[in-house]
């Protein structure tokens, strides 16, 4: 088995196990609906922190740490992680004030991250041409981290709310959920779409995040303002978006083991190849559409 299908293994393994979670979670009495969802949404802020993680600390590795900011999203992810995966554990109907925080920090250091990556591009010969925006730091790596930061702290915020009329934002928590879900998906298309175009979409297949993702958040938003009821072509194309990040680390991967030395040389085309720790991120929030749309089901 080579290295290829092992990480499309590891990856698909992981999200079944997710998957198979929220599954359960759908089964269990209305009333705890609300906080079936604030586990789904500490899941996928898990993955998204992962995602961070992994793909921080290859970069900023290469970038030598210049500066001692660069360590930040190291630490930072990997405390959202913990939080993720102890939320993800956790029936009570209440936030816990220790993830909760971690959450909020989480988002600040995304912010922060975004500040320090545009100071990144404009202090570049040319400030926002083209090179820059493909070959200096990611404008749009550190928003994972936001989002990862968000869901959770979203997460936290629905535990305390009524069981029976769970609210957001003024809105339903359902409603208020699928527009947020909309959001971070159409954010993280943004990246995508840049380093594809970089690529010059010399696969076809790059033009699928391109296409899914953002009828999964059209979906979405159709989901927030029409009447509460079953959608399941909508759970169809967030399957589907779900799937694409389980597909994309096997093309990442191919698209490594493509490079002089393949998989032999890994210390160097893991940094050369595709990135990749980021298709997953597609997973996390399509699994998050999903818990969303089935706590907007139950409103009325």
């Amino acid at each position: 088995m080579n290295k290829t299908t092992t990480v499309g293994i590891a990856v698909a393994c992981g999200l079944a196990a997710l998957i198979g979670t929220s599954k359960r979670a759908n089964r269990r009495a209305p009333a705890q609906a609300h906080v079936d969802t604030a586990r789904t949404f500490n899941h996928s802020s898990a993955m998204l922190a992962l995602s961070v993680l992994a793909d921080s600390a290859m970069e900023h590795y290469r970038g030598s740490f210049d500066n001692p900011a660069m360590y930040t999203p190291i630490v930072v992810s990997t405390l959202s992680l913990l939080a993720g995966l102890h939320g993800g554990r956790d029936h009570e109907p209440q936030r816990h004030p220790v993830r909760n925080s971690v959450y909020v920090g989480t988002a600040l250091a995304g912010l922060a991250g975004t500040g320090f990556h545009v100071y990144n591009i404009t202090k570049r010969p040319g400030q926002w041409s083209w090179h820059n925006l493909f070959y200096a730091a990611p404008i749009g790596a550190p928003m994972a981290l936001l989002l990862s930061g968000a869901l959770g702290a979203v997460a936290e915020r629905l535990r305390d709310e009524p069981q029976h009329e769970p609210r957001l934002f003024g809105m339903p928590a359902g409603q208020a959920l699928a527009l947020l879900t909309s959001a971070g998906l159409v954010g993280t298309l943004g990246e995508v779409a840049l380093l594809h175009f970089r690529g010059a979409f010399q696969n076809p297949a790059m033009y699928a995040p391109i296409v899914i993702p953002p009828i999964a958040a059209a979906l979405l938003v159709n989901t927030a303002i029409g009447a509460p009821r079953s959608r399941w072509f909508t759970r169809l194309w967030l399957h589907m978006t779900a799937a694409l990040g389980i597909i994309g680390v096997g093309f990442h991967a191919r698209g490594i083991a493509r490079n002089q030395g393949g998989w032999r040389n890994w210390s160097q085309n893991l940094f050369n190849g595709p990135p990749l720790p980021a298709p997953p991120s597609f997973s996390a929030l399509a699994l998050a559409g999903l818990a969303a749309q089935r706590l907007r089901e139950t409103e009325r």
